[in-house]
C-alpha cells in the first residue's frame, strides 16, 4: 500500500499476499489492504489463476514459474488509479 499510495509505483507480485475471485488479463480489478478498504484499483496484466501461482515472488521468477514471458507488474503504475 505504501509503494502505491507514497511512491507512486506499479504494482508487483512480491507486493501481493492474496488474491480472490475470478478475471481475466485486462479487466479491472480492485487492489485492498490488509483491512479490506481499496486503495487502488488498475487493469491487470495477469489473470486470477496466474496472479496465485506468482503471488510474493520477484518479477524475475515470472516466466520461470508460468512457462513463458509476461510483464514484470501485475498492474502498471499507467494503468492504475489511487481511490
Amino acid at each position: 500500500v505504501e509503494v502505491l499510495q507514497l511512491r507512486g509505483k506499479s504494482l508487483i507480485p512480491v507486493g501481493v499476499i492474496s488474491v480472490s475471485g475470478q478475471f481475466k488479463r485486462g479487466e479491472l480489478i480492485s487492489c485492498v489492504d490488509s483491512d479490506g478498504t481499496e486503495v487502488a484499483r488498475g487493469l491487470t496484466n495477469y489473470g486470477a489463476t496466474e496472479v496465485e501461482l506468482i503471488l510474493g515472488q520477484s518479477s524475475s521468477v515470472i516466466a520461470d514459474i508460468l512457462g513463458y514471458g509476461g510483464d514484470d507488474e501485475l498492474i502498471h503504475r499507467d494503468n492504475l488509479v489511487l481511490v
